[in-house]
């Protein structure tokens, strides 16, 4: 098979875990060059930034999670995001996901981009949202969920993000889109 990143001579699978899948890809590249790449298979996320006022507002107010992260070893700052289910929509994903991490729903969600997370090692793409017309609730999460929710000025979200406090790739790419495509500030 032939596509823009060249040639698959060969794929060997070297582990199949509950979420993702590591193989080994043998590859001629554009340029004819023959490797074998280690890829992370991945099904896809999604992540939604949700406005509890209005996003014409001064200075909107962002629902934000601090949640546990294993492999950050402690609680992270995030939007709230979840790995799609089989045949769900990213759309519905960040529905779901932020229903089920902060207890809220929203009258409209509407995409704002899409990215690789790190395409050097894995096919994995991230669907980025913006919710509007939210109204919190009560957080539902999984049990091996530890999340603690928080309303934030976009100000202060910002100066968080400025500041290293929020280090989660995905939340700073879609708060930093939002900011500079989205929101009159």
């Amino acid at each position: 098979m032939t596509d823009s990143r060249g040639e698959v001579l060969g794929t060997r699978r070297v582990y199949q875990g509950r979420l993702l899948q590591v193989d080994l890809d043998r590859v001629r590249t554009p340029n004819g060059t023959e490797l074998d790449l280690e890829m992370i298979r991945h099904p896809g996320a999604a992540a939604v930034v949700p406005l509890l006022s209005d996003a014409a507002s001064a200075d909107p107010v962002v629902l934000l999670i601090h949640q546990y992260r294993y492999a950050a070893r402690g609680l992270v700052w995030e939007v709230p995001a979840g790995v799609l289910e089989p045949g769900e929509s990213p759309l519905d994903c960040a529905r779901r996901e932020l229903l089920e991490e902060t207890g809220a729903v929203a009258d409209r969600i509407e995409p704002l981009t899409t990215v690789y997370t790190t395409p050097g090692f894995t096919d994995e793409r991230i669907h980025l949202f913006l919710a509007t017309g939210v109204r919190a609730g009560t957080a539902a999460p999984r049990p091996d969920e530890l999340i603690e929710v928080h309303p934030q000025p976009f100000s202060r979200v910002l100066e968080m993000i400025r500041d290293g406090q929020i280090v989660d790739a995905k939340s700073i790419v879609a708060l930093l889109f939002l900011a500079g495509y989205r929101l009159k500030m």
